[in-house]
């Protein structure tokens, strides 16, 4: 029976409908019984979503009584903006990074899982150009996302005396041709997409990169957040929404052609070669650091405190953050082991 928790009776969440005024009292199996969410992507539609793709179209979320809605993101939408809003249900943000910047600007939102266990961008420069080091900053073009990736440029900056003022820096914007085309000194590039695309355009050899593990911290990212509100009043969507999601990152990862197959179904103009190199990357992020052990959008407190005493420390966040109420790792913690694992 489609249910929004296995260990739930009909009955049970009957009530807890009446309570919360949110899920149906009838099996939702009829579109009318099922409860509208959406979830915003930080990006546009490819791989790196495929799990929520191919939850979608495999029927998961509507199993657990959810009418899924995805949302695209772009190069310059807040997640955290539009889920403490209520203008999304759900959202995969920035990261850590950003979840830090906005409870430190009293947005109401919480994380609930980690799908990214290390940073999964560098910042590039042509190893014949002018930036040989982080010092080489200054005075230069920076493109980055000021969706969080910002907030691990200047912490960075900061540690090495830089002051974001004395750069350049400037939004990212969807192609790295500036980059390839020598207007842009340093470019923002995750392992799995701009990198990928760089090095089709540019040798290997030719580039020099800048990691942000390299100055001693590892920022965990693609955040999956709700608002407060939500995760208080209907904890029981949360859980169905991260059961729905897990069985469809598992399918992916499980089929990886298949699930590319589902993403380009949406992205038709997408270069099926770039999306299958983009999966394969995305699950080594998902998978590594304690997520080998405890299982995807696992949240690792030791790392999210390490994040934020690095961005607390350089002056990126202005005062200490409560942790236990930024980061509910109980919902995830909820989840029986086995189908956390990939």
């Amino acid at each position: 029976m489609p249910s929004l928790s296995r260990r739930h009776t009909l009955a049970a969440l009957s009530a807890a409908a009446l309570a919360m005024g949110s899920f149906a009292t009838a099996t939702p199996s009829a579109a009318e019984d099922l409860v509208k969410a959406s979830v915003r992507l930080k990006w546009l539609p490819q791989a790196q979503f495929a799990g929520f793709y191919v939850g979608v179209a495999k029927g998961y979320y509507k199993a657990e009584g959810i009418d899924l809605t995805i949302n695209p993101g772009g190069p310059n939408i807040l997640g955290e903006n539009l889920v403490a809003t209520g203008a999304d249900t759900f959202a995969q943000s920035g990261g850590t990074d950003s979840v830090f910047a906005a409870r430190d600007k009293g947005l109401p939102i919480v994380c609930i899982g980690v799908a990214h266990q290390i940073t999964p961008f560098i910042f590039v420069a042509r190893k014949d150009g002018p930036v040989k080091t982080i010092q080489d900053f200054k005075g230069k073009t920076v493109t980055t996302w000021f969706t969080g990736a910002n907030h691990v440029l200047n912490g960075m900056l900061a540690k090495e005396g830089i002051k974001a003022d004395e750069v350049k820096i400037q939004p990212q914007q969807v192609s790295v041709t500036p980059f390839v085309d020598g207007t842009v000194d340093v470019v923002t590039a995750t392992y799995y997409n701009e990198l990928y695309t760089i090095q089709s355009r540019m040798p290997k050899d030719s580039l020099k990169t800048f990691v942000a593990e390299d100055y001693g911290i590892t920022f965990p990212r693609d955040t999956l957040i709700v608002s407060e509100t939500t995760a208080k009043e209907k904890p029981e969507l949360v859980k169905a929404f991260l059961r729905a999601s897990l069985k469809g990152w598992k399918d992916a990862f499980a089929d990886p052609k298949g699930a590319v197959d589902t993403v380009m179904a949406v992205a038709p103009t997408l270069d099926r070669a770039q999306q299958e190199f983009m999966l394969d990357e995305v699950k080594h992020l998902m998978t590594a650091g304690k997520a080998a052990q405890n299982g995807l959008f696992w949240i690792d407190p030791d790392a999210v405190k390490a994040a934020h005493d690095f961005l607390l420390k350089y002056g990126v966040i202005s005062k200490p953050l409560d942790l236990a109420a930024a980061y509910d790792a109980s919902f995830i913690e909820s989840m029986p082991v086995a189908e956390r694992m990939p």
